[in-house]
């Protein structure tokens, strides 16, 4: 997709007040609103500055756009571009009635749609006429985090902390954090969320605050990753391992484990240890995809063996179908 510098779009600069930030957005609305503008671009113009005021009126939004866009990999406008998985892991949102409407950017969808979406449905009820306000329940606040995928077996409590921003008296984007202890259930799936009561936006009138909800994340994890409850891991075997079969202690998510390796590695065999994946009702599988590593010929007596392996098997060819 492609990435958008919406402090370009608006004209201003890195640093521009809020106000300076509504002003430019209302000079350009003028001057490209399809119902007075000429332009020909005018309506594509218009939503443009539309995504970008949404942006960057939005101290939480704006906060997380500063930090992706100052980024070494992030992209000059225009340029194709990927923002890295999870990158706003650890900032709060809380949304508002300011929230984009309707169409939208594939970037702006891939960085904010989530969270927007969410904010909108945890929104309280504004109370209904009378001069003396209703007790209204505090909007919910959205956040993702990061864990370790260990976590899901066991269970945990870690202390996290979030990011977002607010607007100082000068109307200057300023970070604010807060850390939180947070119990991480046995079982919790990427994608879900944890809810904390009364951690969200304080109600107005006498009305309860509203909740933070966590979507969980895993890390990037070299050793495993996780599908849902399954749990995918490469178990690397010696040549005769693979060929003879063994019986080995395996280190998974969920601890050391011994497992019997049959005799007759083919390439992509996978596994399964029913049960072993992340716990819950029920249990995920754990799958272990069989590959080979081979020890290097560093020594004499290694480079004899590999020179008597193949005497031993003076048919062999790797490069036929039977030899794959």
């Amino acid at each position: 997709m492609e990435f958008k510098d919406y402090y370009q779009q608006l004209g201003v600069g890195k640093n521009a007040t809020a106000d300076e930030i509504k002003k430019a957005f209302r000079k350009k609305a003028r001057q490209y609103h399809p119902d007075v503008s000429k332009e020909p671009d005018a309506a594509s113009r218009m939503a443009e500055l539309n995504e970008a005021n949404a942006v960057l009126s939005d101290p939480e939004k704006r906060a997380a756009y500063d930090t992706l866009a100052n980024q070494p990999q992030a992209s000059r406008a225009g340029q194709a571009y990927q923002p890295p998985p999870h990158w706003d892991s650890g900032y709060e949102f809380s949304g508002g009635a300011d929230d984009l409407e309707g169409e939208h950017s594939d970037f702006f969808e891939q960085l904010f749609g989530r969270s927007a979406r969410a904010s909108r449905q945890g929104r309280g009820t504004a109370g209904m006429g009378g001069a003396r306000p209703q007790a209204q329940r505090g909007n919910d606040h959205h956040a993702s985090i990061e864990l370790d995928l260990v976590d899901a077996y066991t269970g945990a409590l870690r202390t996290i902390t979030l990011q977002a921003g607010r607007l100082n008296e000068a109307g200057h984007l300023v970070r604010e954090e807060r850390h939180l202890e947070v119990k991480i259930p046995q079982g919790v799936r990427e994608g879900q969320h944890i809810r904390l009561a009364g951690q969200g936006s304080p109600g107005l009138a006498g009305g309860p605050p509203g909740d933070l909800l966590l979507e969980v994340g895993f890390k990037p994890d070299a050793r495993w990753h996780a599908e849902g409850r399954d749990v995918h891991q490469t178990l690397l075997l010696a040549p005769w391992e693979a060929t003879l079969g063994t019986s080995i202690t395996v280190t998974t998510p969920g601890g050391e484990l011994e497992v019997q390796v049959p005799a007759g590695w083919r390439r992509g065999r996978k596994l399964r240890l029913k049960e072993r994946g992340i716990p819950g009702h029920p249990p995920g599988d754990l799958y272990l995809t069989l590959d080979l590593a081979l020890p290097p010929a560093d020594t004499d007596a290694a480079r004899a063996a590999y020179t008597a392996l193949a005497q031993a098997c003076p048919g062999f060819n790797p490069r036929q179908p039977h030899g794959a």
